[in-house]
């Protein structure tokens, strides 16, 4: 497979089946790059879009962009927005996986961005296209396009009820002008008949069957596959190697030593072990016998971290927001409280583990990648085998399962090694524990809050002091000197007013690898948020909802501090609406069986609002969920299907780091190993979960992740309400419940 070449939109206009004439719409999907008319694009360097809309003679539509399916939904969503505006059936359009051409697209999938980036443009894109097709037909019939419609994947004029359908009039629309993405006119949303409409997802089917194609089902002709046996230890060096047993096991072909790599992958290099197969890879590795040196890291725990976070907190910290004056409120206060949040390291646990599937030529390189970054993944390929970007093929296949994980591109670089020395297409696999033991964490932290009550129980002052492990201190080059932009931006931005405000950061330093896992920060954020107001009811007195809707007070929009140019403001009325529209639909305040309650939280991220309701208690020393009710305002939901569906993974993803799940660590390793001691949630620990969708007006926004940080705060909130007993660190203890 080539890569598509460079080229402008008049020659790209002639492509299409057995090389006829299509209809191909370029654009781009940042909101505040569209493509205008045809002949501005001329005047700018060539291809400014990384997404195309392509109509050919045969009626096929087809949706060209670098986004990639890792179970949120887009193969259905993304079709529906552009089926829209085209009026057509949504399972006519096809969505191709655009190859990864750093000239022509934008290659990247994560933040819960994929539908409220794509909104806009793909509406304005299907518009385009139906204009021209509209003018195409009235030229031929020579009538007013006033009097044309577009219907079921045609034009129908009705006074002479005649119809063409699109693959009849797309050479003659292909000769016409793109009409101007700002004011092509968008299809009245009265009249929407897709969008907003619950949809079953396009590939279900595929996957319930077993049909669907991941990274690990890759198989190309005369593959190999490998293994990597990894120092345990963060950071530790391969330091002598004996393979004699290794290269006895029948099926291994060879083993050799990789390289570590550091900024931009950080891969731990290691011993590879290639075979035919990889059963006769892991049987291989076992057999290695290795002495590593271990480094400095070996005398990191998960106990000196948090002694080391207890350094910290016992210090100031960076100051990150002030206004007023808190520790002032907090010494002249009627009522003070105080907190303390401790949260582990946490893994991804995708249910695929890591794989990649690499062949380098002497003339280019092919590889197929689970990948939410197939453009990174192209760039590491390029930089190993020495060749240009653009003779790089990346297939990206389904994933299963992402969460930031594979946002990352050391999996990559390991294959990439590996495939560079055997000259053979390769498949570098990792089993459960590999993942476990030798992935990127959510970032360990640890919480102090201090909050100050006047006599009225109004908020009076509010302090935050966080010290944790930093993504950005890790990912960016200059990343120590503003630590706190990946950790705690957000529980910054909170909707509860007071004069007196006050957030304080200190980093914590570890060798253990951290990276962006679902919610990244809010995960954190809202349970310590939500949980502390909560605290300040209780110490208040007050109803739980009740006191959260004094504290956001009046309708308004409170600007984000960390993006003021560009961020969109919180909107309290909105927050306000879904916390009460989750407490209606649980019946907040009837009872409830004993031992049972009920706690709320509500929370913004990624410009969505949401809340939950959870009913729960404690059962023979444990914690028992009986019923999630979440309330959610993303914007216009697209697939108000698959909405819930997102909100109802994101309950049990966060479910699950709440009740179960901590990556600890001892002697610089990771303690856990696979899912009999990093738990996931089964099927008859998820509770009913309810999901009431807000069929919001406004422009769509993310969903992917905003069901999580609510889900821990609302069900703790639950616990004290039910039990008295405060849960200030997760995963939750059965100490901590007694």
């Amino acid at each position: 497979m080539a890569i598509a070449p460079v080229v402008n939109r008049r020659d790209f206009l002639k492509t299409g089946v057995a090389g006829s004439v299509a209809l191909v719409i370029g654009f781009h999907l940042s909101p505040r790059a569209f493509a205008d008319q045809a002949q501005e694009q001329e005047k700018k360097p060539p291809n400014p879009f990384d997404a195309w809309v392509r109509i050919t003679p045969d009626n096929r539509v087809t949706l060209i962009l670098g986004k990639s399916e890792m179970g949120q939904g887009i193969m259905t969503a993304l079709p529906m927005i552009l089926a829209e505006e085209l009026c057509l059936d949504w399972k006519h359009v096809k969505i191709e996986q655009a190859p990864t051409n750093p000239k022509l697209y934008d290659h990247g999938t994560g933040g819960s961005g994929s539908v409220s980036g794509s909104w806009l443009p793909l509406r304005r894109a299907g518009a385009a296209a139906r204009e021209m097709l509209i003018s195409a037909a009235a030229a031929r019939w020579k009538v007013s396009p006033d009097t044309c419609k577009a219907q079921d994947g045609g034009i129908l004029h009705g006074a002479r009820k005649s119809f063409l359908t699109y693959g009849e009039l797309v050479s003659d629309a292909a000769q016409l002008p793109v009409p101007d993405f700002n004011t092509v006119p968008l299809k009245n949303s009265n009249d929407f008949t897709i969008v907003g409409h619950d949809t079953r997802r396009f590939e279900g089917r595929d996957k319930a069957t077993g049909a669907a194609i991941f990274g690990l089902d890759s198989r190309v002709p005369g593959m190999l596959y490998a293994v990597v046996a990894r120092c345990p230890v963060f950071g530790g060096r391969l330091k002598s190697l004996d393979a004699a047993k290794t290269k006895a096991v029948p099926g291994v072909r060879d083993v050799f030593a990789i390289d570590p790599v550091g900024q931009g992958a950080f891969t731990a290099g290691g011993v590879a072990v290639l075979a035919d197969n990889s059963w006769a890879a892991i049987q291989g590795r076992k057999a290695l016998q290795i002495t590593w040196d271990e480094g400095p890291a070996a005398s990191e725990s998960s106990a000196s971290l948090r002694q080391q976070f207890l350094d910290h907190a016992a210090k100031p910290g960076k100051v990150v927001r002030r206004e007023g004056d808190a520790d002032a409120a907090l010494n002249s206060s009627a009522k003070r409280v105080e907190a303390l949040y401790e949260f582990p390291f946490a893994a991804h646990a995708t249910m695929e583990p890591m794989n990649c599937t690499v062949h380098i030529r002497p003339d280019g390189a092919e590889a197929w990648i689970p990948t939410q970054a197939p453009q990174w993944a192209q760039g590491v390929i390029a930089g190993v085998s020495k060749l240009p970007p653009e003779s790089v093929v990346v297939h990206t296949t389904l994933m299963g399962g992402g969460f930031g994980r594979r946002y990352q591109a050391d999996f990559v670089m390991e294959a990439a090694q590996v495939a560079k020395v055997c000259g053979k297409p390769v498949m570098v696999f990792w089993t459960r524990e590999d993942d476990m033991q030798h992935g990127f964490y959510r970032p360990a932290s640890y919480h102090h809050f201090a909050g100050a009550l006047d006599a009225k129980g109004q908020l009076a002052a509010w302090k935050h002091f966080q010290t944790s492990t930093s993504i950005e201190a890790m990912w960016s080059p200059k990343g120590e000197e503003n630590p706190e932009k990946s950790e705690f931006a957000t529980a910054a931005f909170i909707p509860y007013q007071t004069p007196n405000y006050r957030i304080e950061y200190a980093l914590a330093k570890s060798s253990v690898p951290r990276a962006w896992w679902r919610s990244v920060e809010h995960s954190t954020s809202g349970f310590v948020v939500e949980s502390f107001v909560d605290e300040l009811a209780a110490a208040a007195g007050a109803d739980p909802l009740e006191f959260r809707l004094r504290l956001i007070g009046e309708d308004r929009k409170i600007p984000d501090f960390t993006n003021p140019k560009e961020g969109k403001p919180l909107d309290t009325a909105r927050l306000k609406d879904v916390l009460r529209l989750a407490a209606e639909k649980a019946g907040w305040g009837k009872p409830l069986p004993k031992g049972v309650s009920r706690g709320i939280a509500g929370y913004y991220s990624f410009e969505s609002y949401t809340a939950a309701v959870v009913e729960a208690g404690v059962k023979n020393g444990g914690v028992k969920v009986h019923r999630i009710v979440y309330a959610v305002d993303c914007g216009r939901p697209i697939n108000p299907e698959g909405v819930r569906a997102q909100v109802e993974s994101a309950a049990i993803y966060g479910l699950s780091a709440a009740l179960h799940d901590a990556i600890t660590i001892s002697g610089g390793r990771v303690e856990q190993s696979n899912f009999h001691d990093y738990k996931m949630p089964r099927m008859n620990e998820t509770p009913k979960t309810e999901v009431y969708v807000v069929m919001s007006k406004e422009e769509p926004t993310g969903i992917g992740e905003p069901g999580l940080p609510v889900v821990a705060p609302a069900m703790c909130n639950a616990i004290f309400a039910a039990t008295g007993k405060r849960i200030r660190r997760l995963p939750i203890r059965s100490e901590d419940l007694v």
